[in-house]
């Protein structure tokens, strides 16, 4: 798989979750609003000019065996550019709010940041992000979670071919794309405390690698530094 990047030559795209395949870009999308205030500052040693914020705005559904469940909007920013002439990225944010989980008597999931991130592209993927996800109920404890911050989801995403990759705008630079992990393993819930099994059964937990599909649709904006 190859992939033509476009943006400024300077970075090999981490976003290259952001690829640039070589066809026309279909007609523009309707855009979402762009927030580029939790971008990360270059660390001291970078590269002059050569530095860029990316913001995400991603609508996203986990499909954990045959129960989905839409997960609404996740932003994420991060920064890219070269230190001494490699390529270096510095994570921002990842901003999720509580999505509903229908069937379940009013839990709900929150996306969290796992510690782990890498956006530079290769012919495998797109992408990896280490995450966990916060169950909440006013039943449960708050340490409640699928996966922990010691312990956390590694989600690989791959493009995604029933969403094509689409340039929005050259200026600012704005594209948009799908990504698709379908490989992800779910382990049983965590700090649920007596209602670990009920929390479990719910969501068919745990639920092995190929049962389950974590999808999104990205919108991607571009910010120098």
């Amino acid at each position: 798989m190859r992939r033509l990047l476009a943006v400024t030559a300077a970075a090999l795209s981490a976003a290259a979750l952001i690829a640039f395949p070589g066809h026309a870009s279909a007609a523009p999308s309707p855009l979402p609003d762009f927030d580029f205030s939790a971008c990360p500052a270059p660390p001291a040693n970078a590269d002059p000019g050569t530095w860029r914020c990316e913001a995400f705005v991603s609508h996203g559904v986990l499909t954990i065996g045959a129960r989905e469940i839409p997960l609404g909007e996740i932003r994420l920013t991060f920064s890219e550019g070269k230190v001494a002439g490699k390529y270096a990225q510095v994570f921002g944010e990842l901003r999720h709010a509580p999505a509903r989980i229908h069937g379940t008597f009013g839990a709900s999931l929150q996306l969290k940041y796992g510690g782990y991130s890498d956006f530079q592209s290769n012919d495998e993927r797109r992408g990896e992000l280490d995450l966990y996800a916060a169950l909440r109920h006013p039943l449960l404890p708050k340490e409640c979670a699928v996966g922990t911050l010691a312990e956390p989801l590694h989600s690989v995403v791959k493009d995604d071919p029933a969403v094509p990759f689409e340039v929005i705008s050259q200026n600012p630079t704005t594209v948009k794309f799908g990504v698709v992990d379908s490989q992800l393993a779910l382990p049983r819930t965590t700090g649920c405390g007596p209602l670990t099994r009920v929390a479990d059964d719910l969501l068919g937990l745990p639920s092995p690698s190929g049962r389950n599909t974590f999808k999104q649709v990205t919108y991607v904006q571009f910010r120098p530094l």
